[in-house]
């Protein structure tokens, strides 16, 4: 069994490694390396509770103009040296392992998963989960690690012009925000959330009764915001926290009397 195996190693070692050879072309490549890979990652929520989930990821590296290409599977061993899932801690020390075991100096790796928070019914106080889209964006530069998260956050927006030339009701939709941030010190995933939901007509929930239908739907009436309104609210609350170094807000509203979506995006660089 030994000289079989010794004898595997002596046959992979003479194998050729055509990523290392040389390439002529003189274009250096941004991003090169893998996506839409599945692993398990732990979440730990604001509570203390541990949510165990599926991430999403996609991992680059920059790709000097003299060689031919990268080392592909070193991407997929990275996330397996990891045991079996991942914490947001570990994500900061994978993209260090990354640069430094295909000898990189730009890397870039992006986590996507779902995070669940238990929220209580208005009225009857019936619990249920929603669910978030959020991305973990992590860049490292010249062993300088860049980390930005993306939040989206269904909510409710109700129309102010159709409230105010209506006799009775006013068109209401679901809404989509983003929020993007890069921040320089800790955030929690559901400050984000809180945020965006207390700029909105009204929140979300997963389950509510009848007495809760009442009080998100005249919530959502007396809160009218246009989709300029949402983008330009929520921006003023991030201007107030200093942790906040640089955003994108964006509102997709989709319209219940329409045939498309209305929009708006504002950003804050450094």
């Amino acid at each position: 069994m030994t000289d079989i195996l010794e004898k595997e190693a002596m046959a992979t070692s003479t194998l050729p490694d055509v990523q290392n050879t040389h390439d002529t072309r003189a274009i250096a490549i941004n991003k090169v390396g893998i996506k839409d890979i599945l692993h398990p990652v732990q979440v730990q929520d604001r509570t203390g509770h541990i949510q165990h989930t599926i991430a999403n990821f996609n991992m680059y590296v920059a790709l000097p103009h003299e060689f031919k290409g990268t080392h592909m599977s070193r991407f997929v061993e990275i996330l397996n040296n990891h045991d079996w899932e991942i914490t947001v801690a570990s994500f900061k020390t994978m993209l260090a392992e990354m640069t430094n075991r295909l000898d990189a100096e730009v890397g870039h790796i992006e986590m996507t998963f779902k995070f669940f928070i238990n929220k209580t019914a208005p009225a009857s106080g019936v619990k249920s989960l929603l669910d978030y889209d959020v991305t973990f964006i992590g860049e490292r530069r010249h062993n300088k690690n860049t980390i930005n998260v993306k939040v989206v956050v269904p909510v409710t927006s109700l129309c102010p012009c159709s409230k105010k030339i209506s006799e009775r009701g006013a068109h209401n939709q679901r809404s989509r925000v983003t929020v993007s941030i890069e921040t320089e010190d800790f955030i929690w995933v559901e400050e984000i959330i809180q945020l965006v939901e207390s700029q909105a007509s009204c929140e979300l929930y997963g389950l509510l009764k009848r007495p809760d239908e009442k009080i998100v739907t005249e919530r959502a009436y007396d809160n009218p915001k246009f989709v300029e309104d949402m983008v330009r609210d929520i921006a003023h609350k991030l201007n107030q926290d200093k942790r906040i170094l640089s955003y994108t807000i964006e509102s997709e509203n989709f319209e219940s009397i329409h045939n498309h979506s209305a929009y708006a995006m504002v950003e804050k660089n450094r």
